[in-house]
């Protein structure tokens, strides 16, 4: 199939992917909100797979608490655009009487800098820790980040604790609100679409983004550590800078996929950012094809979806049993049975870099 692309026609199967791509969301809205929101559900979780493939595919550094740039992401946005900030603090009411509304092009930046901050925070006391050990410290930091944010609403309530935060303002830009159906030339656009191309649009920059740092002096640096860090010590890279920058650069994609899910869902609360949520990211980047960006999509396209297309086999199930065996259950037993199923039959991942079984046997 690659050869197929690689030839004279790549630019025919690119136009012809483009438009399937345009034009899905529009195709399944007529049967209902439902599957345009589970694509919608699919991007953001690209978008987080993709920032995890720069901490544990490039650089090779296990990260198990990736959710937490996700959740400080939804949060700031939160903040910034729902009225809690206004009705918790005077001071910021009397500043801003008209509320929080803060736009997409400072929202997006805000959202990653904040996360990339955080990320090099937790990178600086890990940088000597490999494997084990640093797994175990980054699943700290993700349950610290969820319960600092599921008890910071007393003495002074900043992240409404359990409640969460509701009423957040949907995305909206140059006049165009993606919160209500957009209408052209008779066509309606429901408001899950609109949210698609946005979505889309930013996967499509970190896509190239990520394309461009694997290809960098960088990118090489990071797999110069992730297959021997000594070595790479010896040739002259700077291991402790090099890994901070991958943290952060990580964490920048966690914080802007964080800000999307909270202008999309409309509230946010730390039930959402659970440790489950961290181990099927980890999870969507190692059976995809760690390293390799169209294993990691794909990885994370199958791994989001799977469980609302499970919904279909879980309840014939749950009725063959008379109720006996909650659906719920049975999907996320039907999950781990695939999971393993796939890891079984690809090792390496669906979708493994080319040089990857190559690499293995020069070792």
């Amino acid at each position: 199939m690659m050869n197929f692309i690689n030839r004279q026609n790549k630019y025919v199967v690119y136009a012809v992917g483009a438009i399937i791509l345009l034009v899905l969301p529009l195709v399944l809205q007529q049967g209902g909100n439902a599957w345009v929101r589970i694509l919608d559900a699919a991007l953001l979780y690209v978008l987080l797979a993709l920032g995890l493939n720069i901490v544990v595919g490039y650089a090779g550094l296990l990260d198990l608490g990736f959710v937490a740039f996700y959740a400080i992401g939804a949060y700031m946005f939160g903040l910034l655009a729902s009225p809690h900030l206004t009705e918790s603090f005077a001071s910021i009411a009397a500043a801003f009487p008209a509320g929080l509304h803060m736009p997409l092009w400072i929202v997006i930046p805000a959202g990653a800098a904040l996360a990339g901050i955080f990320g090099i925070l937790l990178g600086a006391p890990t940088l000597k820790l490999r494997g084990d050990y640093l797994a175990i410290v980054t699943l700290g930091f993700g349950e610290i980040i969820r319960v600092f944010l599921n008890n910071l609403d007393h003495p002074v309530n900043i992240t409404n604790g359990p409640k969460g935060l509701n009423q957040i303002d949907s995305f909206h830009f140059w006049g165009l609100n993606l919160g209500r159906p957009l209408n052209v030339l008779g066509f309606e656009i429901a408001s899950v679409s609109l949210y698609y191309y946005l979505f889309l649009s930013l996967v499509l920059v970190s896509i190239v983004i990520c394309h461009r740092l694997e290809l960098s002096r960088i990118g090489r640096a990071w797999m110069a550590i992730r297959e021997d860090e000594i070595a790479a010590k010896a040739m002259g890279i700077n291991t402790r800078n090099m890994k901070l920058l991958a943290f952060g650069m990580g964490a920048t994609f966690g914080g802007v996929s964080g800000s999307m899910f909270a202008a999309f869902q409309g509230f946010v609360s730390p039930e959402s950012f659970s440790l489950m949520e961290s181990i099927m990211i980890v999870a969507m980047v190692v059976l995809g094809g760690i390293g390799h960006l169209p294993g990691v999509i794909l990885g994370a396209v199958l791994l989001s979806a799977l469980p609302e297309v499970l919904r279909y086999v879980a309840g014939p199930l749950q009725a063959m049993t008379d109720g006996r065996l909650d659906a719920a259950i049975l999907r996320q037993l039907l999950i781990a049975l695939a999971m393993i199923i796939v890891m079984l039959w690809r090792p390496h991942g669906l979708w493994p870099a080319p040089d990857h079984g190559k690499s293995l046997q020069t070792k």
